[in-house]
């Protein structure tokens, strides 16, 4: 299921959004869906970086060396 949604733009943007859409014969709603689906993962991310960042400054989350994880997983043979 989609849904829709309404965005407003600044006139160059759409300029360039509309250009790119013609130049490539892809939908400006192509890329405009492919532009949210990239920045949201991105921005999940960073979420998620910055909530562990904290557990590890309130001391709730560890860190391991690389020496360690190898022994853990076996890889130091």
């Amino acid at each position: 299921m989609t849904r829709q949604t309404a965005i407003r733009l600044p006139e160059k943007t759409y300029e360039r959004l509309q250009t790119l859409a013609a130049r490539t014969g892809r939908t400006a709603t192509y890329y405009i869906r492919e532009a949210i689906e990239q920045h949201l993962e991105d921005l999940e991310d960073i979420y998620l970086a910055e909530q562990a960042l904290e557990k590890l400054r309130r001391g709730e989350m560890g860190t391991k060396t690389l020496e360690e994880v190898s022994r853990e997983l076996g890889l130091d043979d």
